[in-house]
């Protein structure tokens, strides 16, 4: 608002009043004087006011001031810092009880609005040797498409199941360790470095998710038992690169028919190879064939207030190998199951 013309207002109505009064009685010397005097306060406001008042230059600086301060109320990046971390002590049958830093996790989040995602986490383990191991658990770059899917690109954990990318955390798994077959080398995927889209969407009442993956292949470990060569386990656990060219296609399929109650069916085939030789030399394998690799599981979980039940089973199958390959043997089954 213009000061000047605020000023000019004012002394017009305080004008007016005087002469409007004038016309009703005839104001004494003291009436006169008292007027005059709050007419020269009011005067000295205004001069106060004017002098106090910001120039326009001024006036451009705050109004970026509390543009740049809106930002931090509605901003367009979100970063966000999580994990977990545990330590005990295991006693196992087989082996001295010990105490034991099992893993400190960071988990990054960084979100440009409701668009992309990139999502990570660290895993830092104490190995029995003393010396701290680093891995990389999973860094993906993720795409809103639309309230329905999500493409999902990088190294992420497996869909397969639910175990894996659900529960492996220390702080969800109630058992002290993962169950068999669900670790290293078991019979459940870990992790898988390619593309994946996921969602979910209702079919009349009924909730579902899904997730279908295309990924790099798997590696085989073979052994050498009594001269002959047999399949010792699959590392399935995410690689850079893909050795023999042969990539994996695989998802899951969740229901969810009422609240706290879900049951998921997973499956995936691709191509696997002999890459190593446990305990011994693996410079020595040669034409190694590429296998049938096939992965069928399924899951379960029920919720109800505080009480949790579910399971999972998971079976892989790869094929043999009937070449001219160093390792060329025959086919193996691994299969493992849980309820906690």
């Amino acid at each position: 608002m213009n000061i000047n013309r605020v000023a000019k207002t004012i002394v017009f109505a305080v004008v007016a009043s005087s002469f409007s009064t004038a016309a009703l009685a005839e104001p004494s010397v003291e009436e006169l004087a008292e007027r005059l005097e709050r007419m020269q306060q009011e005067m000295d406001q205004l001069k106060q006011q004017l002098k106090n008042s910001a120039t326009k230059e001024e006036v451009q600086v705050i109004k970026k001031d509390v543009a740049i301060a809106g930002e931090w109320l509605q901003p367009d990046t979100l970063i966000h810092m999580a994990g977990y971390a545990d330590v005990g002590y295991t006693d196992s049958e087989s082996e001295d009880g010990s105490f034991n830093v099992g893993t400190f996790a960071p988990i990054f989040h960084f979100q440009y609005r409701d668009l992309v995602m990139l999502e990570s986490e660290l895993e830092f383990e104490i190995g029995d040797d003393g010396q701290t191991e680093t891995n990389l658990e999973y860094l993906t770059i993720d795409w809103f498409i639309n309230d329905y899917m999500v493409l999902v690109g990088g190294k992420f954990l497996s869909p397969i199941g639910q175990f894996r990318q659900n529960l492996h955390p220390s702080w969800i798994n109630k058992l002290p360790s993962a169950p068999p077959g669900f670790g290293h080398d078991g019979a459940a995927p870990i992790s898988d470095v390619g593309f994946q889209l996921r969602g979910g969407f209702p079919i009349g009442s009924l909730r579902t998710n899904y997730a279908v993956y295309i990924s790099n292949g798997p590696e085989l470990i073979a052994e050498l038992e009594d001269g002959e060569f047999e399949l010792d386990g699959v590392e399935a656990e995410g690689f850079g690169s893909d050795g023999d060219g042969e990539k994996v296609i695989g998802g899951r399929f969740g229901f969810i028919p009422f609240a706290g109650f879900e049951l998921g069916l997973s499956a995936a085939s691709g191509k696997a190879t002999v890459t190593s030789i446990e305990n011994g030399d693996s410079s020595l394998l040669n034409n190694e064939g590429a296998r049938d690799y096939d992965v069928i599981s399924a899951d379960f979980s029920w919720q109800y207030k505080a009480f949790n039940l579910r399971g999972e089973y998971v079976e892989t199958e790869v094929g043999a190998d009937t070449g001219s390959g160093t390792a060329a043997s025959e086919g193996a089954t691994w299969e493992t199951w849980y309820t906690q």
